[in-house]
């Protein structure tokens, strides 16, 4: 017998384990960009409605995978990634959101809280130059607070519908749009020559970048579990209530110095930057499981047998328009009527007494915005534009520290009730409750805030130095702030699978509360006074809070169940 030569008999296996040594480095290389915005994740808790989440969908079975058996986030390639220019985004659209790495969660977190703060933004950057806009445009007070007033309206509307269609149509897509449009709209509101023309085009602008103040809490519940959802949801909610504090203080400054109109401008800016960290840095969220059940729902069931053609059948001209135009008439019920369904969760009792109490909430926020500009403008005050502007600082410092420590008092607050009723799954998990965050911390916000609200009134009516009201504001933020956390909360997680839903619910009925605000308030500062204005709205929202409170403690739990089964 010969001898072989050394390696001569296992060359060919070796040049096949070196082309698969390079093929598995090439997916890793070019996997390496996308991976460091991933992360291994399990579960310690569920919430009490989640079925059939407790992993990500199986991995492919690279050789890269086959070695791991912890659950791993499991990316989509970049061809068959959802949303308008989904192919920009620096972060990769994964299966499961919850696999995000914690540090990529908190950048969406982040970017998501930034575009919030835009309508908010819009709303309260105009507070100081108010009587500006009606001297230019020669325009009455009330009138002038209508770019306010229907401002906030286009909030309460809009919303149902960028809910509706994010839920289909997915989150990003949505943001996009919505902004592009802002955008539009706020460069139309800048060059207005009348009053109505600035009315009308603000009303467009606040319904378009409404969209995040719904969709925003769905992408929270898309990428958070419950047990840290809470925390996550206080911080985006640092968005929306920041815009309030440094709204007024850059109008004032901008007012001053420029005009009214920079006011506007600057909306235009704000919202450029917006859309740019959407394209770039806003994967998208929504699950896809969703996505393929929702589908399932409205699709009619294929045929049995996929190889039978179907018979072909002569159609009239006649029978063609009559399809026709019933396709048109189910598409446009399903966009413009279908939406509002939504509303009709207000029947069941644990969804109309949180949205009620937010809402009670909210619009006082808007009485006490329209007080300070009304009350600090005039005598014995006389404040300037500036000045103005920055007494809106106490209260938003107040939401801010809510929002930082709220957050979490709320999440080991439902964490607490859960174990103290022993509610595990069969994986030892916590079953956690949505009702389970209105405790102590409820409670203590329903004395707080409206008692705050009494306080600032009689001292701004008796012209008590400004520190003192300022001070009101300032708990009155922490109270009202632990309130609106709580509520958006449990609403995401009445129905998961429909979290922007119930935001946009709340969104709906808030912002009339806070419309009808700043219309009626100054009319009754000036027909009542500031101290019984507050009083009123103090007694009633301390009395609302109370029976709330109780009754969502005492019955929420069997409610909660029976509008579950109801809804499915």
């Amino acid at each position: 017998m010969s001898k072989r030569k050394p390696g001569v008999g296992n060359k060919s296996s070796g040049d096949k384990l070196e082309r698969l040594q390079r093929v598995v480095q090439n997916e890793n290389n070019a996997r390496n960009d996308d991976e460091i915005s991933v992360a291994a994740s399990t579960r310690s808790t569920v919430s009490v409605h989640e079925k059939g989440t407790n992993g990500p969908s199986e991995p492919p079975a690279t050789l890269a995978r086959t070695i791991s058996v912890t659950a791993e986030a499991v990316i989509v390639e970049r061809r068959n990634r959802r949303g308008l220019l989904a192919h920009l985004a620096l972060i990769p659209e994964v299966e499961n959101p919850y696999h995000y790495a914690r540090k990529t969660k908190w950048l969406v977190v982040a970017i998501v809280a930034f575009c919030a703060m835009a309508a908010p933004m819009g709303s309260a950057i105009v507070m100081p130059v108010l009587q500006d806009i009606a001297k230019v445009f020669n325009a009455s007070p009330v009138t002038a607070n209508m770019s306010v007033a229907v401002y906030m309206l286009a909030m309460s509307i809009f919303p149902i519908w960028w809910s509706a269609f994010s839920e289909t149509g997915g989150r990003r897509t949505i943001y996009l749009i919505s902004f592009l449009m802002f955008t539009v709209f706020s460069i139309l509101s800048a060059v207005s020559t009348n009053i109505a023309m600035l009315v009308v085009f603000r009303t467009f602008a606040g319904g378009a970048a409404a969209s995040v103040q719904a969709v925003g809490a769905g992408t929270i519940a898309d990428t958070w579990e419950p047990r840290e959802r809470g925390k996550a949801m206080g911080v985006f909610y640092l968005g929306p209530l920041c815009g309030p504090l440094f709204a007024p203080i850059i109008g004032g400054v901008l007012g001053q110095e420029l005009g009214w109109r920079s006011t506007q401008w600057f909306l235009v800016i704000y919202g450029g930057i917006t859309v740019l960290l959407i394209i770039f840095a806003l994967p998208e969220t929504l699950r896809r499981k969703d996505q393929t059940e929702s589908q399932q729902q409205v699709q009619p069931a294929s045929n049995e047998k996929n190889d039978v053609r179907p018979e072909l059948k002569r159609v009239s001209t006649r029978q063609s328009v009559q399809q026709t135009t019933k396709s048109w008439a189910k598409t446009t019920r399903k966009m413009l009527l279908d939406p509002l369904i939504i509303i009709t969760w207000m029947r069941y009792p644990p969804v109309a007494l949180t949205v009620y109490y937010a809402s009670i909430t909210f619009g006082s926020l808007y009485f006490l915005n329209i007080s300070i500009q009304a009350t600090f403008s005039s005598e014995p005050y006389k404040y300037s534009t500036l000045i103005i502007g920055l007494l809106y600082i106490p209260g938003s410092l107040g939401y801010m520290l809510a929002s930082l420590f709220g957050g979490r008092w709320i999440d080991r607050i439902m964490q607490r009730e859960a174990r103290k009723a022993g509610r595990y799954d069969d994986k030892g998990k916590l079953i956690l409750r949505p009702e389970d965050r209105m405790r102590e911390n409820a409670w203590i916000a329903a004395v707080l805030w409206p008692g705050a609200l009494m306080w600032y009134g009689w001292t701004a009516e008796h012209g008590v130095i400004w520190i003192v009201p300022m001070i009101a504001n300032f708990f009155f933020g922490i109270g009202s702030m632990l309130i609106f956390s709580l509520a958006t909360t449990m609403l995401t997680e009445f129905m998961p699978k429909r979290a922007s839903a119930g935001v946009a619910i709340n969104n709906f009925f808030r912002n009339i509360f806070s419309f009808i605000g700043a219309v009626v308030a100054e009319p009754l500062i000036h027909a009542i006074g500031n101290g019984w204005l507050m009083t009123i709205l103090g007694l009633w929202s301390l009395l609302s809070g109370i029976a709330v409170i109780y009754t969502m403690k005492k019955w929420g739990p069997a409610w909660r169940d029976k509008m579950v089964k109801e809804l499915g």
